[in-house]
């Protein structure tokens, strides 16, 4: 029977809400061949989910992350798949990104104590799970101290765009983390591509801009992608002779209606998917997991 995998989630590292080891215990109780956990912006929820999904031989697990880009259009996600556990590179882009950011959320604070919700840093840091801090866990604040209801009615009257204690964040150019997480050896694919409405050719030639930097794939399904979304995605791989990745992105309560391997229900990114990208990493001579002790086992490069 074909198997599912699922390479894209969020533990509570980033903004989902489960811890990394609770993620990969549910990946494997929904019968995944495969997962990754790609938090936003940073790798320190990979150690603990690497341990965890050594109990389960019969599920692979993929170090992932998903990096916050800028575009004319607004953010673009970059996930890089594969992520090694040395990433120095990666790892000091990203916690200069950190460091801007918590920087925007303490004027965000601030913000929000002058519009009448007092809220400190220590009430934000008591919501998060690990280093990679944003506007998901000032909604958590804001919902335990009783001045919103829901993540939505959060970010519909302060932190969304539209909010009136919205501040833009500082992001990475899509060509530097593109080239950044190639350098290192990840398999780098522009997440959700068509989250958005874009101009008529704009997505074309943005995915086009970074196949010289390294890019390898586009995450053509998604829990928020149609299925003309997906065939369009399908055809501008081929095309350009990329991957096709997917998954659902997955929260835990963050984003309760979507679920592991599955997204709203009707998610179903093949095992055979997952193999493809692993056979693009054999022609690249790039390894699809490292053994424990952190060397290549002889069958590294093999699909």
């Amino acid at each position: 029977m074909l198997r599912r995998v699922d390479l894209h989630t969020h533990s509570n590292a980033s903004d989902g809400t489960d811890t990394p080891s609770e993620l990969i215990d549910k990946a494997h109780a929904a019968g995944l061949a495969a997962v990754a956990i790609t938090d936003h912006d940073t790798l320190s929820g990979l150690p603990e989910a690497e341990r965890e999904a050594q109990k389960y031989p019969d599920m692979e697990f993929v170090r992932g992350v998903e990096v916050s880009t800028g575009s004319d259009h607004g953010e673009m996600h970059i996930l890089g798949l594969w992520v090694p556990r040395d990433a120095e590179p990666l790892e000091k882009a990203l916690a200069e990104m950190r460091a801007k950011r918590g920087e925007r959320n303490a004027r965000i604070v601030e913000k929000l104590c002058r519009l009448g919700c007092p809220l400190s840093m220590d009430d934000v840091m008591k919501e998060a799970g690990g280093e990679s801090v944003g506007r998901p866990h000032i909604a958590m604040a804001l919902i335990t101290k009783g001045y919103v209801k829901s993540m939505k009615e959060a970010f519909d009257k302060y932190l969304g765009q539209t909010g009136s204690a919205y501040l833009p964040k500082d992001v990475m150019d899509p060509e530097k983390a593109v080239s950044i997480m190639s350098y290192i050896g990840c398999s780098v694919v522009i997440a959700h591509p068509l989250l958005r409405s874009y101009p008529p050719g704009w997505i074309d030639d943005f995915v086009r801009r970074l196949i010289p930097f390294g890019l390898c794939g586009l995450e053509a399904w998604h829990s928020e992608q149609t299925d003309n979304d997906t065939r369009f995605l399908l055809s501008l791989a081929r095309h350009n002779h990329l991957c096709a990745s997917g998954g659902s992105d997955y929260h835990g309560h963050n984003k309760p209606r979507i679920s592991l391997g599955t997204g709203y229900g009707s998610l179903f990114v093949t095992e055979d998917a997952y193999l493809l990208l692993k056979k693009w990493r054999t022609e690249h001579r790039l390894p699809c997991y490292v053994s424990e002790t952190g060397q290549l086992p002889t069958d590294a490069y093999t699909v």
